[in-house]
């Protein structure tokens, strides 16, 4: 029976992170405005949420992060919607499969990496205050890295000719957005899951839902 309210109040948090993704996913708080560019914040509730429930709720609701990125970029598409959309491929089944892959198979990455991370440095007794900023950066250039990155092994031709490129100019353009975007998004992930997750780790402890520590993940 112990086991049994572990699962549900298990389930139930899994949930509330999800239903906080799609608010993020389909809201202007998504977005954090810098000088320069939007840093994204949907991936926040994934990287807590791996820390908070383990590995395995991460790879949940890093999929729930990557279904509405693939439903947004199918309902709203974009200059780069192919890559994020099997619906938007230009390539035939190939390219919507790897459209899966970069939209939902990256982004239950973050999770995954993100909840196996903070369980090793659990497990090495790395202070708090040290741990989730470290999971915070590492979990957002996990998202940055792979999808980016994809892009690039996957998409090289296709990216190049909606940016009106030559494809060796490709490479400098991906570095550009990991360097330009992708480091304020990690640092902002890093101040976030520090704050956020100090807070939250007390709470889901006294509730009894929590996989934090070094606990096995689910």
């Amino acid at each position: 029976m112990k086991e049994q309210r572990h699962d549900t109040r298990w389930m139930v948090s899994v949930a509330l992170m999800a239903a906080i993704i799609i608010v993020l996913a389909n809201t202007p708080l998504g977005m954090i405005q810098l000088p320069i560019i939007k840093a994204t914040t949907v991936h926040i509730p994934v990287i807590i949420g791996a820390v908070l429930l383990g590995p395995s709720a991460g790879a949940i609701l890093g999929a729930v992060f990557g279904i509405c990125s693939l439903i947004s970029n199918t309902m709203a598409p974009t200059l780069l919607s192919f890559a994020f959309s099997p619906f938007m491929s230009t390539s035939g089944i190939s390219g919507a499969m790897k459209a899966i892959w970069i939209s939902v198979g990256c982004r239950i990455l973050i999770g995954v990496a993100a909840g196996w991370l903070w369980i090793l440095l659990s497990k090495l007794k790395v202070n708090q205050l040290i741990a989730l900023p470290i999971v915070g950066f590492i979990g957002s250039m996990v998202n940055t890295v792979t999808v980016m990155g994809s892009i690039y092994l996957l998409f090289a031709q296709q990216y190049a000719d909606a940016k009106d490129v030559a494809v060796s100019a490709v490479w400098g353009l991906i570095m550009g957005t990991v360097t330009a975007s992708g480091i304020p998004e990690a640092i902002a992930a890093a101040i976030l899951v520090l704050a956020l997750g100090k807070v939250l780790i007390q709470v889901f402890k006294k509730m009894g839902a929590g996989m934090t520590g070094v606990q096995a993940a689910r």
